[in-house]
This record gives C-alpha cells, sequence and structure tokens, in this order.
C-alpha cells in the first residue's frame, strides 16, 4: 500500500443534510439554517434540545450529594482531619487532568487550613497510579489520610496496604472500573452513577472539582472567592484530558473558559501571555437562541488550551518533573509563576524536538521495512532503542494520521523489555487488541482509541503476528484511510462574519461536540508555500458565474504534500488570525481531494463536478462520454468505479441491466444493476444529477 506523497489518505464522511428540519429549527432559535444543520449533526432536533445546548445554564442540575453515593462520607472524613489537623497527603498523576486535580485540591485543602502535601508517582519509573512505595511513605511522614485523583479505582493491592497502616483512603477518579473494587473508606467516581446523569463524563479534575466545592461551601464562610480559580483549573484539566464537553462539562467549560482571560492565578497569567494566546469576542445567546456580541468581554476557546496550555502543562508530565505544574497552578507569587511557566515552555520545545525526531526516524523504518506489507497486516508495530517513552504516545498519534492504520510503537527500557503506547482508528479497539494478545505481554491497559503495554524483547515477532491476526478479524482495505466527517457542503461566499460569529453558539467545541467540518468543491490554489518547518499556507479562490471569494488557508504538518495541485475539494474548520490587532477568518484545511469532472446530463458541452451521499459515504457522479455512448460512473473513496450505459445524456435510467465494477475498465467485473445495493445508489446519483439540473 503506496501513500501519495500529494494526497492525504481519507475517506470522507458527510453527514445526511436535512433541509427541511433546519429550516424549521432556523425559525424557533433564530440561527441561520446552515447552523442548525451543524446542530442537527450533533443530534439537537427540537428546540427543547436546542435550549439546553445553546443555554446550557439554563438547565436545573441535580445536587452532586445526590448523585455520588460517597460524597457525603467524603465531606465527614475531610471535615474531621481538617478539625483535628490530621495530616493530609494527596496522590496525584504525571498528566494535566491528574497534576491540576492535585492542583485544585491543594488550594482547596491549604485555604481551608488543612495540613496537606502531594505525591505523583514517576512516569519512567513507577507508571501510572499510587503504589505501595507512596502508600508507605505517607504512613512514615504521619499521612492520616490519603486523596487519589484521577487513579486509584484499580489500586486495590495500594489501598489495602493503607488500610493495613491505619490510614484512611478517598478515591477519587474518572476511569473504568475494575472487577473488584480497592477497600477504600470513599469512592468518588461518575462511572459508579447512572450514564443518564449530566456528570457522568467528568474527568478526574471534575471529580476533585466536585469535591472541592462541596466541601467549601460545607466548612468556609466566604468561600465564593475560591470558586472561579477551582473553576479555571477544572477547564484547563478538562480540555487536556480530552473529556466530551457535553453535560455538566459543557456548562462549566463555558463558563472557566470566560473567566481564563482574566485569572487572577499568577500561573495561568503567565501561561496566557507567554504563549500568545488570543481571546475572542465572546457571544452570548440571549433567549430563543438570539446572538448577543459582547466586544467588551473576551473568551478563550477550547483549542487555545488544547493547542497551546495544554501541550506545556502535559510535557512537564510526560518529560519532567510534575512539581513543576503544581508550584506554578498553587503559587500566588508573580515572579515565580513566570519562571515556572518559562520552564514549561522550554520543556515543551525538548518535547516537540523529541516527538519530531522519532517521528522522522519511525517514518523512516516504516516506509523501508513494513511499507509494502500494511495492506497485509492492516497494523504498525514499530519499535527502536534510546525513543523516549514519554512521547512515543504523542508520535503514535500522528503516524495514524499519516497511514490511516492502528499503531503499536515502543522502545527498549532495557536489555530484555519493551515499552510501548497504542492508537487506534475507529474500527480498531486498542484495549481489546491487546487482550487478545495478553499472554505475550507483561502489562497492559487502555480503552478502545488508545493504550500501554510492555513485553519481553523475546515476544516481540509474535506480537506483530497476533495483532495482525487480530486486525484483520476487524478491518477491511476500505477502513485502511482515516475517516474525517463533514458536516455540509459551503461555498467560500458565505463564509461571512455574521456567519462566523452564529458559529459560536456552539461553542466550546472539542471531543463529544467536534468543530464545525466543512467542504468547497473546485477551488483554485492561487498560492501556496512552507511556513516554519512543516506548515503549509496557502491562498484558494472559489469562481461562481462571474464572482470570485478568495480565502487564506492553514494547512498544519503538509509540508511533504507539497506541490498541491491547482484544483482541489478541500475540506476544512474555520479560525480567527490575529495580526496587528486586525482579525480575520482563514480555513484551517483538514483533508484536500481532486475534482473530477464530467458531462452534466443537461449539458453535455459544459464540465462539472457533482458529489452525494448515499448511506452517509462520499461518491462522486456524472455522465461521461465513452466512444458513442454515454455512461453514467459513480465513484466511492477507494477509488472503485461503478459505469452505467444510458442511451443519452438526459435519460432517467440505464440502457440495461448490466454495469462495469472495478478501478480500471480493463479489470472491471460485470455486475447485474437491477439488482442491490448497486440499484439504490444508482437510483441516488441520477436524483443528485437531476436536482442539479433543475438548479442551472
Amino acid at each position: 500500500m503506496k501513500t501519495q506523497k500529494n494526497f492525504p489518505n481519507q475517506r470522507w464522511q458527510i453527514y445526511p443534510q436535512k433541509e427541511k428540519l433546519a429550516q424549521e429549527l432556523a425559525e424557533v432559535v433564530n440561527l441561520s439554517p446552515m447552523v442548525c444543520q451543524l446542530l442537527i449533526n450533533r443530534g439537537i432536533e427540537t428546540q427543547k434540545q436546542a435550549t439546553s445546548f445553546l443555554n446550557p445554564e439554563s438547565i436545573l442540575l441535580p445536587l452532586p450529594l445526590n448523585e455520588f453515593p460517597d460524597l457525603a462520607i467524603s465531606l465527614d472524613i475531610l471535615k474531621e482531619a481538617i478539625t483535628y489537623q490530621d495530616k493530609i497527603a494527596i496522590c496525584g498523576d504525571y498528566d494535566a487532568d491528574g497534576m491540576t486535580s492535585t492542583a485544585l485540591l491543594l488550594r482547596c485543602l491549604r485555604w481551608l487550613g488543612a495540613e496537606v502535601d502531594y505525591a505523583i508517582p514517576s512516569r519512567m519509573h513507577e507508571g501510572y497510579g499510587i503504589n505501595n512505595r507512596i502508600v508507605e511513605e505517607f504512613a512514615q511522614e504521619g499521612v492520616k489520610l490519603i486523596i487519589t485523583v484521577d487513579n486509584g479505582i484499580s489500586a486495590f493491592e495500594s489501598v489495602t496496604r493503607a488500610k493495613e497502616l491505619g490510614l484512611k483512603v478517598i478515591v477519587t477518579d474518572h476511569h473504568d472500573l475494575p472487577q473488584e473494587l480497592p477497600p477504600a473508606n470513599a469512592i468518588l467516581n461518575p462511572k459508579l452513577i447512572s450514564q443518564s446523569s449530566p456528570y457522568y463524563g467528568i474527568a478526574g479534575v471534575g471529580v476533585a472539582y466536585i469535591l472541592a466545592v462541596s466541601l467549601t461551601q460545607k466548612m468556609g464562610d466566604d468561600y465564593k472567592s475560591l470558586l472561579e480559580p477551582m473553576l479555571e483549573l477544572f477547564t484547563l484539566g478538562t480540555i487536556a484530558d480530552l473529556a466530551p464537553l457535553t453535560g455538566v462539562n459543557r456548562r462549566w467549560v463555558k463558563r472557566g473558559l470566560q473567566g481564563l482571560p482574566k485569572s487572577k492565578l499568577p500561573g495561568v497569567q503567565a501561561l496566557i501571555q507567554l504563549t500568545g494566546v488570543t481571546n475572542h469576542v465572546n457571544n452570548k445567546i440571549g433567549e430563543q437562541g438570539r446572538i448577543k456580541a459582547e466586544n467588551n468581554y473576551l473568551s478563550l476557546k477550547p483549542d487555545d488550551i488544547g493547542f497551546r496550555l495544554g501541550p506545556r502543562i502535559n510535557a512537564i508530565g510526560r518529560i519532567s518533573d510534575p512539581q513543576i505544574v503544581i508550584d506554578l497552578l498553587t503559587t500566588d507569587d508573580t515572579r515565580i509563576a513566570l519562571e515556572k511557566a518559562l520552564q514549561c515552555d522550554n520543556i515543551n520545545r525538548q518535547r516537540q524536538e523529541m516527538c519530531g525526531e522519532i517521528e522522522r526516524e519511525a517514518i523512516a523504518i516504516i516506509d523501508t521495512e513494513h511499507l509494502q506489507s500494511l495492506q497485509e497486516d492492516k497494523v504498525i508495530v514499530v519499535i527502536s532503542q534510546n525513543w523516549h517513552h514519554g512521547v512515543i504516545g504523542i508520535v503514535a498519534s500522528r503516524l495514524v494520521e499519516r497511514y490511516g492504520i492502528p499503531v503499536f510503537i515502543g522502545t527498549h527500557e532495557d536489555e530484555y523489555h519493551i515499552r510501548g503506547s497504542a492508537r487506534g482508528i475507529t474500527e480498531f479497539n486498542v484495549f481489546d487488541g491487546l487482550e487478545y494478545c495478553k499472554d505475550l505481554l507483561v502489562k497492559y491497559g487502555g480503552h478502545k482509541a488508545a493504550g500501554g503495554f510492555s513485553l519481553s524483547v523475546e515476544n516481540l515477532t509474535k506480537l506483530r503476528l497476533r495483532l495482525s491476526d487480530f486486525a484483520n478479524q476487524c478491518l477491511t482495505t476500505d477502513d485502511l484511510k482515516p475517516l474525517l466527517k463533514i458536516d455540509t457542503q459551503i461555498h467560500l461566499h458565505q463564509i461571512t462574519r455574521g456567519f462566523y460569529e452564529q458559529l459560536y453558539s456552539l461553542e466550546p467545541c472539542g471531543i463529544g461536540n467536534p468543530n464545525p467540518i466543512f467542504w468547497t468543491a473546485n477551488v483554485k490554489v492561487l498560492e501556496q508555500q512552507t511556513v516554519g518547518k512543516e506548515h503549509v499556507k496557502l491562498t484558494v479562490v472559489e469562481t461562481i458565474g462571474k464572482h470570485q471569494c478568495q480565502f487564506k488557508a492553514i494547512a498544519w504538518r503538509w509540508r511533504n504534500y507539497l506541490p498541491l495541485a491547482s484544483y482541489l475539494n478541500i475540506a476544512y474548520k474555520l479560525r480567527e488570525n490575529t495580526f496587528n490587532g486586525d482579525h480575520s477568518i482563514e480555513l484551517e484545511l483538514l483533508g484536500i481531494n481532486i475534482p473530477e469532472t464530467s458531462v452534466p446530463r443537461d449539458n453535455p458541452n459544459r464540465k462539472s463536478a457533482i458529489y452525494f451521499n448515499y448511506q452517509q459515504r462520499f461518491y462522486t457522479c456524472g455522465v461521461y462520454k465513452h466512444g458513442d455512448i454515454f455512461e453514467l460512473r459513480i465513484k466511492n473513496n477507494g477509488g472503485k468505479i461503478l459505469a452505467v450505459q444510458l442511451s443519452s445524456p438526459l435519460l432517467n435510467h440505464p440502457l440495461n441491466s448490466v454495469g462495469l465494477l472495478g478501478s480500471k475498465r480493463q479489470e472491471a467485473q460485470e455486475v447485474d444493476i437491477s439488482q442491490p445495493p448497486y440499484k439504490s445508489i444508482i437510483r441516488a446519483a441520477l436524483m443528485a444529477l437531476s436536482k442539479l439540473s433543475s438548479k442551472d
């Protein structure tokens, strides 16, 4: 399987367009039908659903005390420990979720006058979660109560050890439940409550936030001054951990993003200033969904955290000491905050350089040793010495994006052991794949999209074969391309400032509520050039009749695709670019494909391309002249073409019941087009052609 240098390896899937429903919804929420189509794509089809989505503050939330069975017990334990000045210790984690959770509880407990300290296990030497060493050191230091954050739900042995030593334990976590829960005094985990609860999707920092807010309300007379900084830490951790921005996360993150630009936390302000994050105009949705642009009130967007602030926090946990981040987020000294923020920035640069070097080496190995067998193997297993384990998960994600198949990447811990990370695609469950190989692994864990593992060097060959066997059971050749889900087609002249401001009604966008993705057909590339080391800057123009509309576009990490073709179909997000105080809308390219020219049935002398959806898959179709015969040709993303003879370009039915199916005419097979699924897809293509004719 060869990767085309100048063409991203993708599948496009476009949501079914419900024009009538979008128009009906637009009339009651006062948004454009196109924005309402975006709401429909996200499962929002009624006025009630739209009101709740557009105005999350209007939802009446259940009390956390009524949702989490052990929350009341946890508050009593903490109140007693604070009252009697028992020493409390927090055991956190080295990712952004764990570090923000730790900082949040530290701020809360110190504000309440508790004697509190913390510990975070070593990523390189101990791995994830509380362990016996940490428990025993806490006991030696006189700790009476341990609170785990973003970990602990699977730590049966360590919690048991703590109880043996006479310590109380509160577990706060959000990960999946094991078969046997640890014997803690209290457990707070959204997986223990109903999936219909608005709290079900919270991350570890969400659990810590609920515990901290409930505790300050129980004990503090003037707790409101603490709520804002805790909400900001919740927002940072939730977005950086890729928690779904639905339910209570959407409500609190939306509020937190509005507060971050004016944060009173010196560490947060230092990060914002250092990264040059731009504040965005915050558009509130008023009664009946009407947008109110408040130019004097600024907000951040999830991408500002996901791509600017979050990586600088996560980089510390990957390759350095988490104490840097804890100090950054808990200090009230602006000098210390700037010092720690600079450390985060410098370490993130080191992380970027490591990722770039490892990615280049991994690509060289894959292209040299595995490229010819990727279609057969359907999985990449790439191992090398001297790669830093803390960043190989990032590289795995980039390799999935490049090759479109699951990636298992590892490095040698020592002469005898390999430690690795895995990333999957939609149709491949990483955890199930690891389970399939469990007898070959020393340790493994994860979920559907990602995982970690370790194994003996001697089992590497067997692991490759076993993973390939599993991949071939669940993947087809058509699955071996990244899936790009596109919301709707749009013309460039429709991208106005007013339309862009309406898109703010969908914010905050992220996991569970993705940024809208649009596509535009047959744009001309006027300019294309490399910016930085890997990125591409373009100018594209769409011509409709005598009118032209031009936009700037950015394509991250697309240098290897240059030069791009002169005419393209483009898929993209919209972003705001700020330069010297000027704000402009530009396109962030996510995908491209090459337009096809065809002979429309109403005018055989005119060239155009026609695109349509069938069962949520993207196809092109057109009427071509082959000798003296007109053919309807339907092409899928895999390159296969169904060719059907027509007696003339104006007829609405095939000439006979036989069609040709294949990538090349000389190798195509005859098929009976009177049978499903051919009959249905031909009908859909002809309907798309007839709609074009009626518009023309």
